[in-house]
C-alpha cells in the first residue's frame, strides 16, 4: 500500500509537471479600434507547445500558433475585428487534458485630444534624468528584491528621484518656459549602476524605485493640463543582461551572437551613406553589442521585431506621450528601424520620433532623416535627429578651438537635411559634459552659445540643471550630478529664487528670458532664415516670417566691433528703429548703418 501511494505520488507529480500555464503575456493589454489591428502575442508560462487556443467570449480571431522549439514561450497571431467589443476575453490554452485560463484586455481607446500632440520647433524641451532630479516619494527608494551594487559609490548610486517627483516640479517647468519633457528610460532596470535605464530587464512595466505605469499615465495627463508634451526614451537596440531573456531566450537567435561570443561595437555610422561600404561593414554597426552586459536584440528576427513595434506603440497608447526619442540608433537594423517608424507614424501622425545618431558630420547625419536625396529608394522614415554637429560647433566655439564662422559653416550644410527645422539641436545632454564645462567659467561665451541655440533653426533642448549653470565634468556619474533642492537632506533649494546663489539666478534669469523670447516671436522658431558670412567675429542673421523679421547679431571680439548694416537695407527695411529684444530697449539705427556690438556679446533685435 505504501508503495502504491509513492506511485501515485510521484505520477501525480509528473502529470503535473506537464500541465500548461501561463504566467504572463505582452503586450500587457491592446486596445478596439486601433489601426494595428493584428498583433502578436508573447506567452510566458510552461509546456506552451502543442496546444490549441481560443477566446472566450469569441471576438479575438486567432490567426496562427506559431511553432517554437522553446516551451516556456509560445507566439499567437490574433487579428481584432473592427466590431468587436472593448473588454476582458479569456484565453484558454488547452493541451491534452490540461488547460490554462488567462484573462486579457482590449480597451477601449481614449478619446483625448491632449495626446500624441508631436513636438516640433515650436517647443524647447527639457532632457531630465528621473532618479537624479526630485524624490517625490521617500517611500519607493528601497524595494525588495531590487538591489543595485553601486549603490556605495557616489556618482553611480541611485539618488531616489522618481515620477512623483517631476510631477510636483511641473509649476517649475512652465515658469521656467519649456514645453517638452524628454524623460530618459523609466522602464524596469533590475541590474546594476542602474540609475540611467538604459538597460531594460522588463519593457512593460516602470521601475518600481520610479512609480508605476499608472503614476506615468498621471505624469502625462498632468503636463499635457499645463501645456507641456512628453517624449518617451526608447530603447529598441538591447537590454541588460539580467533580463530574464538571458538565461532563457525565446529563440536561439533571439539576439545577435551569444553573451559569450558577439561582435563588439562599430561606431562606422557612415557605412549607410558610403557607397562602397562591404555588407560585412554594415552588419559589424547593426550587430556589434553596444556593450557586453547589455545584450544585442536581432532585428532580422521577425518575432523581435514585431516585438520591438507593438512595445513602442503600447506605451504610445497607454500613456497618450507626445514623442519619441530612440536610443543608439544607427546600432539598429536599418531596414526594420524604417519599418518600426512607419508603424508608428500610420497609427499616429502627429506624432514625432528622433532618433540619436551620434555623428557631427552633416554630410552622414542627413541620410538618416526621411526622404532623404542620397540614399536611393531606401527610406528611414525617421522624422527627426539628433544635431550632434550643431552641437559640436557650439562646444568647439566654447573651447575656443574654432571661432564664430564655423556657426555660419555649419549651416551652410542645412540643404543636405530634407527638413532642417526638424533636427534637435543642443549643447548638452546626459551622455557629454554640460555647456558650462566647456565654457569654463566664460559665461559671456556661454550666452552667445545660449542665444545661437534658442534663435536658431531646430529644436532646442538643454540637460536638466543646465538653467542654473552646472558644470559638472564628463564623467557621467558626475555630469548627471543631483539637482539641489530635489533631495530629502539637500540644504539649499534650487527650484526657488531665494535658493540659488547669485551666479544660478544669472544663469537661469537669461536662459528663462531666452526660451521665453523664443515662445514669443514666432520668427526664432519657424522663420526662414538669411545669414550673412562673419566678418572679423561679427556674425549676423535674420530669422523671417510674413508677420515678423528679427535679426541676430554676434560679436565674439573681446572689444566693441562695429558693424555696417548698410548692405542689408534690402532686408531690413525702411525702419530706423531696431528693439532688443532681451532688454527691451530700442536703438536707433545711425544714419550711416553703422551699428557698434558689445565685446563678447550676442543681440536679438
Amino acid at each position: 500500500m505504501k508503495l502504491l501511494k509513492i506511485f501515485f505520488f510521484f505520477f501525480t507529480l509528473s502529470l503535473s509537471a506537464q500541465d500548461i500555464s501561463i504566467s504572463k503575456i505582452e503586450p500587457l493589454n491592446w486596445w478596439t479600434g486601433m489601426k494595428l489591428n493584428s498583433i502578436q502575442l508573447m506567452i510566458y508560462g510552461n509546456n506552451l507547445s502543442d496546444f490549441s487556443a481560443e477566446f472566450s467570449p469569441k471576438g479575438p480571431i486567432i490567426n496562427k500558433i506559431n511553432s517554437i522549439q522553446n516551451s516556456s514561450y509560445a507566439f499567437i497571431d490574433i487579428t481584432i475585428p473592427k466590431t468587436m467589443k472593448p473588454g476582458k476575453y479569456e484565453l484558454i490554452l488547452k493541451k491534452g487534458s490540461s488547460k490554462a485560463i488567462f484573462e486579457y484586455s482590449f480597451l477601449e481607446r481614449e478619446n483625448n485630444k491632449n495626446n500624441f500632440q508631436g513636438f516640433s520647433n515650436q517647443d524647447i524641451i527639457y532632457l531630465v534624468m528621473p532618479d537624479r532630479f526630485a524624490d517625490g516619494d521617500l517611500s519607493n527608494n528601497k524595494i525588495d528584491g531590487y538591489n543595485d551594487p553601486f549603490d556605495s559609490l557616489k556618482t553611480q548610486r541611485r539618488y531616489g528621484g522618481d515620477i512623483q517627483g517631476l510631477i510636483d516640479k511641473l509649476d517649475y517647468f512652465v515658469n521656467l518656459g519649456i514645453t517638452a519633457l524628454w524623460i530618459n528610460p523609466l522602464v524596469e532596470n533590475n541590474t546594476f549602476r542602474s540609475y540611467h535605464g538604459y538597460a531594460a530587464t522588463d519593457f512593460y512595466n516602470i521601475d518600481p524605485r520610479l512609480g508605476s505605469n499608472a503614476l506615468y499615465k498621471e505624469l502625462v495627463n498632468k503636463a499635457h493640463s499645463k501645456g507641456i508634451k512628453i517624449i518617451v526614451d526608447h530603447v529598441a537596440n538591447h537590454f541588460s543582461k539580467d533580463h530574464p531573456w538571458t538565461n532563457n531566450l525565446p529563440m536561439e537567435n533571439w539576439i545577435n551572437g551569444s553573451i559569450e561570443k558577439h561582435l563588439n561595437a562599430s561606431h562606422h555610422k557612415m557605412v549607410f551613406t558610403d557607397p562602397y561600404s562591404d555588407s560585412s561593414t554594415i552588419k559589424h554597426v547593426e550587430k556589434g553589442w553596444f556593450t557586453d552586459y547589455m545584450p544585442d536584440l536581432n532585428h532580422d528576427n521577425p518575432f523581435v521585431q514585431k516585438y520591438i513595434t507593438q512595445n513602442t506603440i503600447w506605451w504610445i497608447e497607454s500613456s497618450g506621450l507626445d514623442g519619441v526619442r530612440e536610443d543608439t540608433y544607427p546600432y539598429c537594423g536599418q531596414k526594420f528601424m524604417s519599418q518600426w517608424a512607419a508603424a508608428i507614424m500610420n497609427e499616429y501622425p502627429k506624432l514625432n520620433i528622433v532618433g540619436e545618431v551620434w555623428t557631427g558630420e552633416p554630410q552622414f547625419l542627413a541620410g538618416y532623416q526621411k526622404d532623404n536625396l542620397y540614399r536611393g529608394s531606401f527610406n528611414t522614415n525617421l522624422p527627426a535627429l539628433t544635431d550632434f554637429g550643431f552641437r559640436d560647433v557650439l562646444v568647439n566655439y566654447l573651447q575656443g578651438n574654432r571661432g564664430i564662422y564655423s556657426i555660419y559653416e555649419l549651416l551652410t550644410n542645412d540643404f543636405l537635411y530634407k527638413e532642417p527645422s526638424n533636427l534637435v539641436t543642443f549643447i548638452d545632454n546626459h551622455d557629454v559634459a554640460r555647456t558650462m564645462f566647456y565654457a569654463k567659467d566664460n559665461i559671456a561665451k556661454a550666452k552667445i552659445a545660449y542665444t545661437l541655440l534658442f534663435s536658431m533653426r531646430g529644436i532646442p533642448s538643454f540637460l536638466y540643471g543646465s538653467e542654473i549653470g552646472m558644470v559638472g565634468t564628463e564623467d557621467h556619474g558626475e555630469l548627471r550630478i543631483p539637482f539641489p533642492g530635489g533631495f530629502q537632506n539637500d540644504s539649499r533649494n534650487a527650484f526657488e529664487k531665494e535658493g540659488r546663489t547669485i551666479y544660478e539666478n544669472y544663469i537661469f534669469d537669461f536662459i528663462s528670458k531666452l526660451i521665453h523670447v523664443r515662445k514669443n516671436n514666432e520668427a526664432l522658431s519657424i522663420g526662414k532664415t538669411i545669414h550673412i558670412p562673419p566678418v572679423n567675429e561679427t556674425y549676423i542673421y535674420f530669422r523671417i516670417t510674413e508677420n515678423q523679421k528679427i535679426m541676430g547679431a554676434i560679436n565674439n571680439n573681446t572689444r566693441e566691433q562695429e558693424i555696417d548694416l548698410a548692405e542689408l537695407k534690402n532686408i531690413l527695411g525702411k525702419s530706423r528703429t531696431i528693439k532688443s529684444l532681451m532688454n527691451e530697449t530700442e536703438i536707433e539705427i545711425p544714419a550711416d548703418y553703422k551699428l557698434k556690438l558689445n565685446p563678447l556679446s550676442a543681440e536679438l533685435f
